[in-house]
């Protein structure tokens, strides 16, 4: 069957995909929590999987602790340069904010290498030398979630918030499932669907937001 084309200007083309998306999810019987539905929108929009309106997993009052944290001037740590390149920048640090990732810094990858560990592990614990609360937005790696629960329970840092949303085969659902039992608010994607597109875009839908 042949698709019909729409001609549309590029700020039209972000609205007329929402739309397309709030009546697929009513065609689909799928009603979204209203505090969660800019996130869930934004990750599908990102991904044309309508499955993250199942598998995404929200913390008690998550987007309102991540709202909070971004309007205080929280910092934003990736594991990839390719998350880190998709956040909005300019509309974080209009709040104060920073985005970092290490995964290229010289000294985490000599540590990674005499530790015999993971850069996406060792550049946490860089990250936790931030002197100021952390959201860490997770969308490759999950040895870097396993990381951020081991410091968790071995020390008194704890990160302010996790969005968990690692892709892949090898121990990512039972990264994500570590992070579900720990008493920090996250966002987390279950089973091995993710990304670094996914991470990058639940964090612009709260700046977006707001």
């Amino acid at each position: 069957m042949e698709q019909k084309i729409e001609y549309l200007l590029p700020e039209e083309i972000e609205k007329r995909s929402f739309e397309i998306i709030s009546a697929e999810l009513l065609e689909r019987g799928i009603c979204i929590p209203k505090e969660e539905e800019a996130i869930t929108k934004r990750v599908i929009h990102t991904s044309a999987d309508f499955d993250y309106a199942k598998t995404l997993c929200f913390s008690k009052g998550a987007v309102k602790s991540l709202m909070e944290l971004i309007k205080t001037g929280a910092d934003i740590v990736t594991d990839t340069n390719m998350t880190f390149a998709g956040i909005n920048k300019k509309v974080l640090a209009g709040f104060g904010g920073a985005a970092h990732c290490f995964m290229a810094d010289e000294e985490v990858a000599l540590l990674a290498k005499q530790r015999k560990m993971t850069r996406a592990a060792v550049s946490m614990e860089k990250a936790a030398e931030i002197d100021k609360p952390v959201i860490f937005a997770i969308g490759n790696a999950p040895t870097a979630l396993i990381k951020l629960y081991e410091m968790s329970k071995e020390t008194a840092w704890k990160p302010a918030f996790i969005i968990g949303v690692p892709v892949g085969f090898v121990n990512v659902e039972a990264a994500k499932e570590l992070i579900l039992q720990m008493d920090i608010p996250y966002i987390v994607n279950m089973g091995r669907k993710g990304g670094s597109n996914i991470a990058a875009a639940i964090c612009n839908a709260v700046l977006y937001c707001l």
